[in-house]
């Protein structure tokens, strides 16, 4: 069932939206040589919690940590560690989310661990623009696959692969709510948006194929083979223009 939010459960959205995205920010901001992903997570959890919010992801499911950092060919849902250091060269994806009051925010980035190769910092590069290019189909009146049409277009002409297997989603109360929000899909098709709507627009990007796997640990999902991946979300607002991003805070 698809949730509409009434104005009062928006402002809660937006507070915990702006939580979120400062958070990934203070993840940024301690990126470097010789950090580990467990670093990364602490000090984004120290700063939610300092908010007066909860990490949406801690015991999500049963995840470990309160954020989710992935590194090179990890796609998504990387297990924060003392043993998985930084290095210069790699790009990072963090994910994480803050409740605020029953309503949570949801966003990823990726970022570059000192100087990294040109290919990589153009796969980063795209997938911020395949949102982008997403989001400006995310209008009341137009279709889910409007988006990841727009996604898919533009990240495939690049020559980059699409992740299917995982998909954007409604979020509000819970993380992830209806609509699933694929970054593939057919122009016209799929659940029709309406002001109101709050979603999480997250492509996954390749450098070579599409086709993912999960580690033994039963989270962390990796490239079939082994090309680097990115990752760019924001959870975002249906207007009857164009849409609210929750959790961009510059």
């Amino acid at each position: 069932m698809i949730i509409i939010k009434n104005n009062e459960q928006l402002d809660l959205m937006r507070i915990a939206g702006r939580i979120t995205g400062e958070a990934i920010l203070v993840g940024r901001d301690h990126i470097r040589e010789g950090v580990s992903t467990a670093y990364i997570d602490r000090v984004i959890r120290e700063y939610i919690e300092k908010c007066n919010c909860r990490p949406t992801f801690l015991g999500y499911g049963g995840f470990p940590g309160a954020v989710c950092v992935s590194i090179n060919d990890e796609v998504i849902h990387g297990i924060p560690s003392p043993d998985r250091i930084l290095h210069e060269g790699d790009i990072v994806k963090i994910d994480c989310g803050a409740e605020y009051k029953g309503y949570t925010g949801d966003s990823a980035n990726t970022f570059p661990v000192g100087k990294v190769s040109d290919a990589a910092m153009k796969l980063i590069e795209a997938t911020k623009e395949s949102f982008f290019r997403g989001i400006a189909q995310a209008k009341a009146g137009g279709r889910i696959g409007d988006i990841g049409a727009a996604v898919s277009e533009y990240a495939e002409s690049k020559g980059y692969g699409v992740v299917r297997q995982y998909v954007g989603h409604g979020v509000g109360k819970d993380l992830h709510e209806d609509p699933e929000v694929p970054n593939f899909g057919t122009r016209g098709r799929g659940p029709r948006l309406y002001e109101g709507m709050t979603i999480a627009v997250e492509p996954m990007i390749t450098m070579g194929s599409y086709r993912v796997r999960t580690q033994s640990n039963d989270w962390t999902v990796v490239t079939c083979d082994g090309s680097l991946a990115a990752h760019y979300e924001h959870s975002i607002v249906i207007t009857d223009g164009e849409p609210e991003l929750l959790t961009k805070v510059e």
